[in-house]
């Protein structure tokens, strides 16, 4: 089942849960407004070459729309109204002013030189500027796409609109980026995480975590992990796997993947075959890279106790199913990786405010806006008897309606 079926699907549940009336049911699935534009540029070569550009505008009952810009050459319109739709329930169950949005350019990033990837966004900016704004609309980085890319989005908004720093977030320091955010979503996790155990008695100390994705969601989570005292014994990526009962040394393997760009022929631990790490023993599995990788043939196969979606989706409704009859507690993307939306949210604050915080602050703001989340989706678990995927869900889609109801929807 693909992201916007399953997401689809959740909703669906979700209102029957709240006892949504239809019709509002059926305005919250539709998006504000979806834009679809064709970006051409020079290309170093001489040559014209055309891309075309998305941008999906789910709801704004909330705040200003919020959503990432994906560089990846499969960018799907119906994935894309999937993310944004999902960026909807993400802001409002982590509670922060937003609504949901998503966009992308259908292009490969690593055949552009640096020159063509500025021209193209450029165009891409020069073609929507008019339709995102500090308060409209506010974007970020997502596959394919980082700070540079934000740093050429603000300076070409900018020219049309004065210097507007808060027009997207994820931009380097020097441009008004925000201490702790290339941590964020691992940091967030690992809130996530400690919020989920300390619930049953435990804490990261007392468990053994498998780790699947060792980018920049992954690296982090295992590092804070690590440092806190937990056990990380096994991680995987792309490039290969690493298992070692008595725990990895993410310190050492961290330097060893700087060097060498991958896990494999690190000391610290044997080969894994990167297909296993997800059935691995262990007591916590985080699976932090892509979505759909929780599956029927695997399921049944899971040794871990708890399963944190640090990647979009990594779990499918059959394996869902699956994992929750075998007692597997399993803690919701819409929730777990909502680190980086909450601190993009805190990047716009001192934007708005001109004013920036100390790294200590965010990561602190960051643990009370997280923990106090678990804890409103624990609430509506009990309310309405149901697993986290659905408390969170029920969480995220209440507060969108309440909004949407109060500001007077059918006028």
């Amino acid at each position: 089942m693909n992201a916007l079926a399953a997401t689809n699907r959740n909703f669906r549940q979700a209102a029957r849960i709240l006892g949504l009336d239809s019709k509002i049911e059926k305005s919250l699935l539709i998006p504000f407004r979806e834009i679809k534009v064709e970006c051409t540029i020079p290309k170093d070569d001489g040559g014209l070459v055309s891309f075309v550009g998305f941008r999906v505008q789910h709801d704004n009952s909330r705040g200003p729309m919020k959503g990432g810009i994906r560089y990846h050459p499969e960018v799907d319109p119906d994935e894309v109204n999937a993310l944004a739709q999902l960026m909807t329930w993400k802001t409002a169950v982590a509670d922060i002013p937003y609504g949901g949005a998503k966009g992308g350019i259908g292009c490969t990033p690593k055949e552009l030189s640096t020159s063509e990837l500025e021209r193209l966004t450029r165009v891409f900016t020069q073609k929507i500027h008019d339709l995102i704004g500090i308060n409209t609309d506010v974007p970020a980085p997502d596959m394919g796409t980082n700070a540079q890319t934000m740093a050429w989005i603000l300076d070409e908004y900018s020219k049309f609109h004065g210097h507007s720093p808060a027009i997207v977030t994820g931009k380097p320091i020097d441009l008004g980026g925000s201490l702790g955010r290339e941590a964020a979503t691992g940091r967030g996790v690992v809130f996530a995480t400690e919020a989920l155990l300390a619930e049953h008695g435990k804490s990261i100390k007392d468990m053994t975590f498998a780790i699947q994705g060792f980018g920049n969601v992954g690296s982090w989570a295992a590092k804070l992990i690590h440092e806190k005292g937990g056990k990380v014994v096994a991680v995987s990526d792309i490039t290969g796997g690493l298992k070692n009962p008595s725990g990895i040394d993410i310190p050492g393997l961290l330097t060893h993947k700087d060097t060498t760009g991958k896990l494999a022929n690190f000391s610290g631990g044997d080969a894994l075959d990167p297909n296993d790490l997800l059935v691995h023993e262990c007591d916590v599995l985080i699976p932090c890279a892509l979505g759909g990788v929780l599956n029927r043939e695997n399921a049944d196969h899971v040794k871990a106790k708890f399963v944190i979606e640090a990647a979009n989706h990594p779990t499918d409704p059959e394996a869902d199913e699956i994992l929750s009859k075998k007692g597997v507690i399993i803690l919701p993307d819409i929730y777990a990786n909502a680190g980086g939306v909450t601190v993009s949210y805190f990047e716009w604050v001192q934007n708005i405010q001109g004013f920036m915080w100390d790294e200590d602050k965010v990561n602190n703001e960051l643990k009370k806006y997280m923990t106090r989340s678990f804890h409103n989706i624990k609430n509506m678990c009990q309310t309405h008897n149901c697993n986290l995927r659905m408390g969170a869900f029920t969480l995220g889609v209440n507060r969108v309606a309440r909004a949407t109801l109060l500001r007077g929807w059918e006028a």
